[in-house]
């Protein structure tokens, strides 16, 4: 419940309002930290990899909890719990709606270029962070099994990849039934984890040394090279810090804030510091230390507890993942995909079949190449560092221009959070070989793809409007021409409301007709998350009975032309949905005498453009109403 909301509710009964409250905190639990809440898992078993070789000892162990405990400290605390929450985007989050923002303040259209690649680079590396995230969490849960007994080993992978495969049939039902137990399974996760974790410290308080940094420090300066590389195992702590940011306009800060600071921080602390104990009672243990720390006779509940945490970790991603999509098409960055809203009462529940498809054979394809959640750590930390310096560049425009921040306090405090994110960063880069390459080919493929789109887009949009008759020059012959005028509504999309739409033109040469109500439908993207009532739709009468229509969607919008038309009838003009008939244009592209697109990007945007659902599907228009017109387009 956002702070907004809670204003709204103050002439309820206090006990009412206490409920509401509780379950939004509930809710958090169960949206918000799934990612960042099962990182324990396999966080600080990864990063004892590094200093078990010739015998574990305790400052060690001190030195890389020291680390863990300050990355969740200034990374998650400072970083994005303090600050980068404070730049919503209409009350929206995530890395497309910071790139918004920025460039709403950005002075050049350089400048606004340069941000809208930086936001598609944090947009494909949280794709990739999302293809990542279910094989890893997966993986490591159920490898507790092989913890319990030796002869479950052979078992994990064929669980790790039914788990899997069900979790992403499951997707098209929607999560909405199931939503309701995630937080409530969360509130027992952060419990569970946190109490055995107080046992473990209990037994060995001196573990608790580990929260004055100079250990941290004392652990980089003694390994040098060795601990530069131990980061980018310490990074796998604050995998999930962005879902903070991102999921923000579903909860509102507060209760994100608060939950954070006052449960999943402490809980994450004492099962890191608890399993810090173990290992330093018994440097065996550092083998599995996340199921150690808990008493034999429990591993199997905590097996299926920890596989239904990761499971709501992994819904999470594939979630962020489909609205990540779905802003990409509305700000013209992907191709148009269907999208289906699963919820009849909440509008951010969607599913992208294309996309839970991608996303499935991604997942699977690296479970079984990497076989084990200790494998898949290297590639785990590069999507989550890329994601965190884009975060930073645009956060740190939008804190010197949107909140007048002097530059040296923007230098000061985002350039502190730039150096430690480009030091984890730094770190990762050296597991390319490991499997570091792997979100990279992810994040570069994506950003391949949203710019080739992109790209191919505009020489589209510049070729009709070199082929296109500006409307001024149309509405200027019309009194003088034979046009037959009959009954009924036409409505015809154009890209450039100045221009002839190529539709209308072609129904002229071949029918010779036009209806007695035109109306010429532009659609705009807005870089804001939800239009505004007086954004949604303005309209222009051009000449007797022939109008021009601008309609406005924001970026967590869904896009439906004939309910947005629908809202001409409040302004007095003649729309009727049962007389209307849509013009649409379908462009043939063919390679132009001099191509403008090299052969590879053209063939990559050809496949995309085949691929992309008809306009007809995309804006929920009926289809028994449509008459699409094709049209040749050489680039």
């Amino acid at each position: 419940m956002s702070e907004a909301s809670s204003s709204e509710t103050s002439s309820i009964a206090t006990s009412q309002t206490e409920k509401l409250k509780l379950a939004a905190l509930v809710g958090v639990l169960g949206v918000v930290y799934g990612d960042i809440g099962t990182s324990p898992l396999y966080s600080l078993q990864a990063c004892l990899g590094y200093v078990t070789k010739g015998g574990l000892k305790t400052i060690d162990v001190l030195g890389l909890l020291s680390l863990i405990f300050w990355a969740l400290i200034v990374t998650v605390t400072l970083k994005y719990v303090t600050f980068v929450m404070r730049a919503d985007n209409n009350g929206e989050g995530g890395v497309l709606a910071l790139m918004a923002l920025a460039q709403r303040v950005a002075r050049t259209s350089r400048t606004r270029y340069v941000l809208m690649l930086v936001g598609i680079v944090g947009a494909g590396l949280f794709l990739g962070d999302g293809v990542i995230t279910p094989a890893i969490s997966v993986l490591s849960a159920v490898e507790g099994l092989g913890v319990a007994s030796p002869a479950f080993n052979r078992l994990v992978l064929p669980i790790a990849v039914a788990v899997i495969v069900g979790l992403f049939l499951v997707q098209r039902r929607g999560t909405g039934a199931v939503g309701k137990l995630f937080g409530p399974i969360m509130t027992v996760w952060f419990i569970t984890i946190g109490g055995f974790g107080l046992y473990r410290i209990v037994l060995d308080p001196k573990v608790l040394r580990a929260l004055v940094p100079s250990y941290g420090i004392h652990f980089i300066v003694r390994h040098e090279f060795l601990a530069f590389i131990a980061l980018g195992a310490v990074v796998l702590a604050v995998t999930g810090a962005e879902a903070l940011y991102a999921d923000m306009s579903h909860f509102g800060r507060r209760p994100i804030r608060l939950t954070w600071m006052f449960f999943v921080l402490p809980a994450l602390v004492l099962n890191y510091f608890g399993q810090g104990a173990l290992v330093i009672a018994d440097p065996k243990a550092a083998s599995n230390p996340f199921y150690l720390t808990m008493p034999h006779a429990l591993l199997i509940p905590m097996v299926i507890l920890s596989t239904i945490a990761t499971i709501i970790a992994s819904q999470s991603v594939i979630s962020g993942a489909f609205t990540v999509g779905s802003q990409c098409v509305q700000l013209g960055l992907l191709p148009r995909m269907e999208v289906r809203h699963t919820s009849l009462t909440e509008e951010g529940q969607i599913y992208v079949p294309q996309m839970n498809i991608a996303l499935a054979i991604g997942v699977l394809v690296l479970v079984l190449g990497f076989r084990s959640s200790n494998a898949l750590a290297s590639a785990y930390g590069i999507a989550v560092t890329g994601t965190f310096l884009c975060t930073n560049i645009l956060a740190a425009l939008v804190f010197h221009r949107h909140f007048n921040w002097s530059r040296w306090k923007t230098i000061l405090i985002w350039g502190a959070f730039f150096t430690i994110d480009a030091a984890f960063f730094s770190a990762n880069i050296l597991k390319i070989v490991e499997g570091g390459w792997v979100p990279l080919a992810i994040g570069l493929s994506i950003v391949v793809l949203m710019t080739t789109w992109r790209r191919g887009r505009g020489l589209l949009f510049a070729r009709w409007q070199q082929d296109s008759l500006p409307l001024a020059s149309f509405l200027g012959r019309l009194p003088q021409s034979r046009i037959v005028r009959v009954p009924g509504i036409a409505v015809f999309l154009t890209g450039n409301p100045e221009y002839t739409p190529a539709s209308l033109l072609h129904n002229l040469k071949h029918n010779k007709v036009l209806h007695e109500t035109v109306f010429f439908v532009t659609v705009r993207n807005l870089d804001v998350p939800i239009a505004a009532p007086e954004d949604r739709i303005r309209c222009e009468e051009l000449a007797s009975g022939i109008y021009r229509v601008g309609i406005g969607y924001g970026f967590m919008d869904s896009p439906n032309l004939p309910r947005s038309l629908e809202l001409l009838r409040e302004q007095g003009l003649p729309f009727n949905p049962m007389q209307t008939s849509y013009f649409l244009g379908r462009e043939t592209v063919v390679p132009a005498m001099v191509p403008k697109l090299g052969l590879i990007r053209r063939t990559i945007f050809l496949f995309m453009l085949r691929n992309a659902i008809s306009a007809t599907e995309f804006f929920q228009i009926p289809s028994d109403r449509v008459v699409e017109l094709g049209v040749r387009v050489a680039i």
